[in-house]
């Protein structure tokens, strides 16, 4: 008995020490947003002035929309693509399937710097320069394939039948599609768009060499307030600390809002 609650001890510290080393850092920063200091390490007192530079700076809280917009529009555009990909890969034969999921995951696998040269490289052959537009496509680049990863497990643990029971009712194939399999396969859809959102706005590489001049997302106006010394940027680099603090509670609370309403769910349906 001893050991076993000397086991179970050990195991809750090992964990708690690993959870302490991840989120180390970011509860540090969420300490000092609320301390009236622009240098960690130094004392000060309770303040909300790094809460309101972020607010009240119009360059910062462009570049934050800069990034939520291209973040939810690269989002939503690959999770239409990935969808219908994995929808497209489920229903054809095995040996195409094989090619195509294939050929789907290079950019997860392939380093993001060699998806980045490969993209300049092709607009330039193209003749395409660097715009928004170039910007948002390399962005579903790396955010397509896991829409597909995120997708197609739940495709393969739907019930087909229903969709071949379907057919034989009188439904077309679009509106079997629409009322029956893509009900089923909704909580995948929605993690593919949620994990595409998190890659785009942490995306660094890909957006510095698609990126139109001018056009600042919070990578790299962060790597410019860190690495180059911009004036301005470094200035307003302790702002960071609240966005980084909103950032974090934000995805808490979606994550603790997400567990319980699984947890209803499974209690409405015991």
């Amino acid at each position: 008995m001893k050991k076993q609650l000397a086991g179970k001890c050990f195991k809750a510290a090992f964990v708690g020490l690993v959870l302490l080393i991840l989120y180390a850092p970011i509860l540090l920063l969420a300490v000092y947003s609320f301390i009236s200091t622009d240098i960690i390490g130094q004392a000060g007192t309770f303040s909300l002035q790094h809460y309101v530079k972020l607010f009240g700076d119009p360059i910062i809280l462009e570049m934050i929309g800069n990034t939520l917009l291209l973040a939810f529009l690269a989002a939503f555009l690959s999770t239409v693509l990935g969808t219908l990909g994995a929808l497209g890969m489920f229903y054809c034969k095995k040996r195409v399937k094989a090619v195509l999921h294939g050929a789907s995951q290079i950019p997860v696998i392939n380093a993001e710097i060699v998806t980045a040269l490969a993209l300049a490289i092709t607009f330039v052959v193209v003749g395409i320069g660097k715009s928004y537009f170039t910007m948002l496509i390399g962005h579903m680049v790396i955010c397509t394939p896991f829409v597909v990863l995120s997708v197609m497990p739940k495709l393969k643990q739907m019930d087909n039948s229903l969709y071949e029971a379907a057919l034989d009712l009188g439904a077309s194939p679009f509106k079997a599609l629409w009322k029956v399999v893509l009900p089923q396969i909704v909580p995948g859809v929605i993690s593919g768009f949620m994990l595409a959102i998190t890659l785009s706005l942490d995306d660094y590489i890909v957006t510095v060499y698609t990126r139109p001049n001018g056009f600042e997302t919070i990578s790299t106006y962060v790597f410019n307030a860190t690495m180059r010394g911009n004036a301005h940027t470094a200035e307003t680099l302790s702002s960071f600390w609240a966005l980084t603090t909103i950032i974090f509670l934000v995805i808490v609370l979606f994550v603790v809002c997400s567990n319980l309403v699984g947890r209803k769910k499974k209690e409405a349906t015991k």
